[in-house]
């Protein structure tokens, strides 16, 4: 099945959690109703709802338990997105202007904050102390991975160890923790929302490194941001750490690397671009990609053989090979 086949499939459930989710963010305040509904409006894969949503089929499928689960997450995603925009300068998100963009950084970081504390107030009607430990416990640790990437900006020196940390704490975990919640809210054994956990931790880790692999190789329609915005910012992502290891592309890179971090206002990134492309680095990080891949896929076996076990397998196919 096709991955638009399935959100067709769970339309009726999707449309119930972005209601919820608009409804949510809704405040007497008119200007945080604005800015907080801005980047909802423009809309997003849903991926971390869908995942929740189907690891409660595992369980005691319940949509009004299960979008108490769905909705924090995506709310705390969305907060993430409002606060990175701040951080990267960035103009645009999924085509559209940012928060940042158009009001300003001040309105931006109270609004990321803000839906921060709507997607805590919406998971604390569940009476599950479980739940709200895994969720207080990633926050903490999403704003580490955050911190570590606003440390090792234009840090040439980092390892494949020391972005593989970063990118757990700062992608891998809310995705992990949106299959095992929604097993623990379904009431699932424990073995079960255990595989699930480490089958969307293996979903995330891939998918930001295909995020960062399309930040250099994607076009602009494609991603909805001018290519190579993480090396122009300083972040220094897998396939830039692995093109570093290339002898021929080594040292011309560390220059072009120094060139973007000393020049002000919009540097050019099409040289830097061309020679990680040119290099090996995108093609180890891909193959990289593929091995978390399969371990999601492993960590499926022995899970009843429902629907929902071959819709996470189709959407491990997707993530894999996502160009958007």
């Amino acid at each position: 099945m096709k991955l638009l086949e399935l959100y067709a499939k769970m339309k009726g459930d999707l449309n119930q959690i972005e209601k919820e989710l608009e409804r949510s963010v809704t405040d007497d305040h008119a200007l945080l109703s604005d800015t907080s509904t801005h980047l909802l409006k423009a809309g997003g894969k849903r991926l971390r709802p869908v995942i929740v949503l189907l690891a409660g089929k595992f369980g005691d499928y319940n949509l009004d338990v299960l979008k108490r689960v769905a909705v924090p997450l995506e709310l705390i995603h969305m907060a993430s997105l409002v606060h990175d925009d701040v951080i990267d300068d960035a103009e645009t998100r999924r085509g559209q202007l940012t928060v940042k963009s158009k009001w300003d950084n001040r309105i931006a970081m109270y609004t990321g904050d803000y839906i921060h504390g709507k997607a805590l107030t919406i998971a604390t009607q569940l009476p599950n102390p479980q739940i709200h430990q895994i969720l207080s416990k990633s926050l903490v640790e999403m704003c580490i991975g955050e911190m570590e990437q606003i440390r090792d900006f234009f840090n040439t020196e980092q390892t494949v160890r020391n972005y593989l940390l970063r990118i757990r704490r700062k992608t891998a975990l809310l995705i992990a923790i949106s299959c095992q919640l929604g097993a623990i809210a379904a009431g699932t054994d424990r073995l079960t929302a255990n595989k699930l956990y480490r089958f969307g931790y293996n979903i995330g880790m891939a998918f930001q490194i295909r995020d960062d692999l399309l930040d250099l190789y994607g076009t602009e329609k494609q991603i909805g941001k001018p290519p190579g915005s993480d090396i122009r910012q300083g972040n220094i992502t897998l396939p830039v750490i692995l093109a570093l290891r290339d002898p021929g592309a080594r040292e011309p890179l560390l220059q072009e690397i120094r060139m973007i971090r000393e020049h002000e206002g919009f540097p050019d990134t099409k040289r830097a671009i061309s020679l990680i492309r040119d290099s090996a680095g995108g093609e180890l990080a891909d193959e990289l990609a593929n091995r978390y891949i399969q371990k999601a896929l492993k960590a499926l076996e022995g899970l009843p053989d429902l629907t929902a076990k071959k819709n996470l397998t189709d959407i491990a196919h997707f993530v894999g090979k996502r160009n958007y």
